[in-house]
């Protein structure tokens, strides 16, 4: 590709972010708009300073997020969840402007449906501006030549995405070096690596990949040195796949990249919207509960001697200590270096003890660790310290699972991994299902445990 093509396709990219910006711009104004003609209000200042509060919040999520970017070789699905939880922190901070500094009365339900009409809007508009830029690159317009360079399996998924995604605008050129196995069809192979120099400085290529393994640290540099007597863009795909992920991401520290190999995901806009689902759904469920925990209290006094609440000591975010909250099920109070797991027809046990444990009423009063910050709705399940100490020498990256706030239910739950763990087999595909919710959160897949847990996550035959 020529200079000119190159400036072309630059302009381009521009072009794509400015009508991202104009059609969520549109979209969030004028879905006011439409809401105030419905529901037989004027459009007056009032409703004018919460869309322009609302536009400048979007776009200050937009570039806490990064969210005006190049979306190319990104999923919509992807695009769509972050645009709709941008959205949302968007609305909720406008209304707490307009109720805190107490402005204007405005009718709650204009802010319901202004959410839901421009939430619509938002995805229609990114749905269709998506279809229409795929359209033109399928047709060649705002396309990139792409090579890669040698045969790790990340380099091989690449290879596949891009054939069969041709409205990317990524035409793959070739693989250089590319393993023998598992070649594609349709696809050039070149055995020869040090071709992708020679090609790339006849103006052959825009973009390389770099796919080789971290043992081959001489050949990489050699290999980039040499690239960089050409224009192409060269992309390192590193070899972190030999470690265990969570949360991988990169940043910048003081002008030096970084790439987290372990990581939270629970950080900027994600640890603000965590902390608001939190507090919300929370602050429900006590309001619903509070008659069952009045009645659970009286009779966990009533049938034992002891305190109705039991405090343990478990390890929170960090793997810092928290005190955990429980209704008492047990004669004892065990918080100590060692901690027995109760087992069936445990001795210990209250004469209510074993039902409020088997149906999990027991942690109810886990909400109130949820509503003081200590503990989310949904995180992995909070162990005793004594377990903690003991699990984490024997199973690789279980101290990982606290990177997250421990919550009352789990993907771990929900799946029958609740209970005692009276093989190291049992604690394993927990810790496994545990590290799989980090890696894939979402508030969508937090919305989904919950919904899952009102099903199968409060009795358990394993839970004694």
């Amino acid at each position: 590709m020529n200079f000119k093509a190159r400036r072309r396709t630059l302009a381009n990219a521009s072009i794509i972010s400015m009508l991202q910006r104009f059609t969520d711009i549109s979209t969030i104004f004028f879905g006011l708009y439409i809401v105030c003609l419905v529901v037989g209000e004027h459009f007056s200042s009032k409703h004018l300073f919460m869309a322009m509060t609302a536009l400048v919040c979007f776009q200050m999520v937009g570039g806490m997020t990064d969210f005006y970017r190049s979306w190319r070789g990104v999923s919509l699905l992807t695009e769509l969840q972050l645009v709709l939880q941008n959205w949302t922190l968007a609305v909720i901070v406008t209304a707490g402007i307009v109720s805190f500094f107490n402005v204007f009365d405005v009718n709650f339900r204009v802010y319901g449906y202004w959410f839901l009409l421009v939430s619509v809007g938002l995805v229609v508009a990114r749905a269709i501006l998506r279809k229409l830029i795929g359209a033109l690159r399928y047709r060649g317009y705002n396309t990139r030549s792409v090579a890669i360079v040698g045969s790790l399996t990340a380099g091989h998924e690449l290879a596949v995405n891009l054939t069969n995604a041709p409205w990317l605008g990524m035409r793959l050129t070739a693989i250089y070096g590319g393993s023998e196995n598992d070649r594609l069809d349709n696809v050039n192979y070149i055995d020869d690596i040090w071709q992708v120099v020679n090609d790339a400085k006849s103006g052959l290529i825009d973009r390389i990949y770099i796919a080789l393994p971290m043992t081959s640290e001489a050949k990489i540099k050699e290999l980039i040195d040499e690239l960089c007597d050409t224009t192409c863009s060269v992309m390192l795909i590193p070899d972190i796949f030999t470690f265990s992920i969570l949360q991988s991401r990169s940043e910048d520290i003081n002008g030096l990249p970084v790439l987290s190999i372990t990581d939270t995901p629970f950080y900027g806009v994600n640890m603000i919207l965590k902390r608001i689902e939190d507090i919300i759904v929370s602050s429900l469920i006590l309001l619903l509960i509070s008659p069952a925990l009045f009645s659970i209290a009286l009779a966990v006094k009533i049938t034992s001697r002891g305190p109705v609440i039991f405090r343990q000591t478990r390890y929170g975010i960090d793997g810092k200590p928290i005190m955990v909250w429980k209704f008492r099920s047990m004669n004892v109070m065990e918080n100590g270096d060692k901690v027995v797991q109760a087992s069936k027809g445990d001795k210990r046990l209250t004469p209510i003890g074993g039902f409020l444990r088997k149906t999990s009423l027991d942690e109810l009063p886990q909400f109130f660790n949820v509503l003081f910050g200590d503990m989310s709705i949904v995180g992995p399940r909070p162990h005793a310290v004594a377990h903690n100490e003991q699990y984490r020498s024997m199973i690789k990256g279980y101290m990982l699972r606290h990177k997250v706030k421990p919550g009352i239910t789990g993907w771990a739950q929900i799946n029958g991994w609740r209970g005692e763990t009276d093989t190291l087999e049992k604690m394993e595909k927990r810790i496994e299902f545990d590290l799989e919710y980090i890696r894939q959160w979402s508030i969508y897949f937090d919305l989904h445990i919950i919904f899952l847990t009102i099903f199968k996550g409060f009795i358990s035959k394993t839970a004694y």
